[in-house]
């Protein structure tokens, strides 16, 4: 009877371990790393006016991520925090109907003229990188990616710009490098 309880409470103990590492496999073996876009991302090419930058902004046009899978109507508002840090919220609507938002924070990465910024969805992690690549100047648009060539956005004031502003924006795009056939355009209502 002891020999079988402790196997018993030994084949717990292993089962214990082995559930949770398996579920963690099963879900990194879900897990997709989105293509490289661009395998050599250029620095920013402009400083960022932190000022002139905040406000609402529409996506145009983006590589698609999971965490914006279908996904359209998509809006990203910065605003400045009392503690210097940018408040970040993003929503988009879903096929549903359902809008979803993402609350975040930004901080500036000391020494690159405000083009880069580390981003944190997840409390107090800075994990992200955001580099706004290039914009207008004056702020109309804006071309922000990261450093890994995965993550592209074409951003713009304007949610409805005419197809020859857009077809600029997706020549700027390339110009910096990037592949223009894995943009997603973004239906903006």
């Amino acid at each position: 009877m002891a020999g079988s309880r402790s196997s018993s409470s030994t084949a717990l103990r292993v089962a214990a371990i082995a559930l949770p590492v398996l579920a963690l496999a099963g879900c990194a073996a879900l897990y997709t790393r989105p293509p490289v876009g661009n395998a050599h991302v250029p620095e920013p090419l402009k400083p960022v006016a932190l000022h002139e930058y905040l406000g609402r902004w529409y996506e145009l046009a983006r590589y698609d991520q999971s965490f914006e899978k279908n996904c359209d109507a998509v809006t990203a508002d910065y605003s400045l925090r009392p503690d210097g840090k940018i408040a970040i919220v993003n929503r988009c609507t879903k096929p549903d109907g359902k809008e979803q938002v993402a609350h975040g924070t930004a901080k500036i990465v000391p020494g690159s003229d405000g083009a880069k910024l580390k981003v944190s969805f997840f409390g107090p992690f800075y994990f992200g990188n955001y580099w706004v690549l290039d914009h207008a100047p004056d702020y109309a648009w804006s071309i922000v990616g990261d450093p890994s060539g995965r993550y592209l956005w074409i951003l713009a004031r304007n949610p409805h710009p005419d197809a020859a502003a857009l077809r600029m924006l997706i020549n700027r795009v390339a110009a910096l490098g990037y592949n223009t056939n894995q943009l997603v355009i973004t239906r903006q209502p």
